[in-house]
C-alpha cells in the first residue's frame, strides 16, 4: 500500500501528522486540566503514557526483526543465485553441440534479468515473466541435449543445476515480491505511533507545560525507526538495497548474449 510513495514523503507526512496530533493532544489536556475539578483528578496518565510508548517500542522491535530477516534472506538468495547460474554455465559443457552453445547463450541472456537495481514500475513483473520464459527454453534445450548425449552419469550434475536455478527463481520471487511485512502491521505501527504522540501531548497539557524540542526528538526517533522498517521491507527502491554485485560480476565474466 505504501510502495507508490517515496520514503521521504512518508517521513514528512508522518512528522507533520505527529506534530499535529501532539498539538491537539496538548490542547485537549489543557482544556481538561482547566475543566476537571481537584476531586476528579486526572488518573494515572503518566503510567498510561509509559505503557503506550513501551508497547509501541515492542511492536517496532518485532517489526524491525521481521523486515531485517526478509532483507537478509533477499541478500542471501542473490549470492546463491549467482553461484547456481555460474555452476550451470560451466556444467553446460557436458552437453553435446549445438545444445551446449544454446544453453550457455540462454544463460548469458538470463543473467542481466536477475540484476535488480531500482527498476521502473512494472519492470519487475516483466523481468519475472521473461526469466520464466528463458528457464522454460533452457529446460527444453537441456532435455534435448541430454537425450542426444545418451545416458551419461555426468549429465545428472547439469540437470541438477538447472533444477536448482528454477527453484531459486521461485524462492527469489517469493522473498522479494510476496514475503513482505503485512500492510496491516505497518498501518498499525504508523497510526499507533501517531496516537502515542497524541497521548504524550495530552500528558503535557495536563502538566501545563510542553517542550517542543523533546517532542521533536521523540518524533524524529520514532519516525526514523519506522522509515527504516519501510526501507528494509522494500526490495526494489529506497536507500537500503540488496547488493547485486555477485550477479553483476557473473555477468561480466560470462559476457553479453551473442544473439543480440
Amino acid at each position: 500500500m505504501l510502495d507508490p510513495l517515496p520514503i521521504p514523503i512518508i517521513g514528512l507526512t508522518f512528522a507533520g501528522l505527529s506534530f499535529l496530533v501532539y498539538e491537539v493532544g496538548f490542547r485537549v489536556g489543557r482544556w481538561w486540566q482547566r475543566r476537571a475539578s481537584e476531586s476528579e483528578g486526572h488518573g494515572p496518565v503518566g503510567v498510561i503514557v509509559g505503557a503506550v510508548l513501551g508497547l509501541m517500542a515492542f511492536l517496532l522491535a518485532v517489526t524491525m526483526g521481521m523486515a531485517s530477516d526478509r532483507f537478509d534472506t533477499r541478500r542471501g538468495i542473490v549470492l546463491q543465485e549467482a553461484k547456481a547460474i555460474g555452476t550451470a554455465y560451466l556444467r553446460a559443457d557436458y552437453l553435446p553441440q549445438p545444445y551446449r552453445a544454446q544453453a550457455q547463450e540462454l544463460l548469458r541472456e538470463y543473467v542481466p534479468l536477475r540484476v535488480l537495481v531500482s527498476p521502473q514500475p512494472g519492470l519487475i513483473q516483466e523481468r519475472i515473466e521473461r526469466s520464466r520464459e528463458l528457464l522454460g527454453r533452457l529446460w527444453v534445450v537441456s532435455t534435448e541435449g541430454v537425450q542426444a548425449a545418451g545416458s551419461q552419469d555426468v549429465l545428472v550434475l547439469y540437470v541438477e543445476s538447472i533444477n536448482e536455478l528454477i527453484d531459486i527463481d521461485q524462492s527469489r520471487v517469493a522473498a522479494g515480491v510476496y514475503a513482505r511485512v503485512p500492510d496491516t502491521i505497518l498501518l498499525v505501527l504508523l497510526l499507533g505511533t501517531v496516537l502515542a504522540l497524541g497521548v504524550v501531548g495530552y500528558s503535557a497539557g495536563l502538566a501545563g507545560r510542553r517542550s517542543v524540542i523533546s517532542a521533536a526528538v521523540l518524533i524524529v526517533a520514532l519516525g526514523t525507526v519506522l522509515m527504516l522498517i519501510v526501507d528494509l521491507d522494500r526490495s526494489s527502491d529506497g536507500y537500503l538495497n540488496v547488493s547485486q554485485q555477485p550477479i553483476i560480476d557473473l555477468q561480466e565474466r560470462l559476457g553479453p548474449p551473442t544473439g543480440g
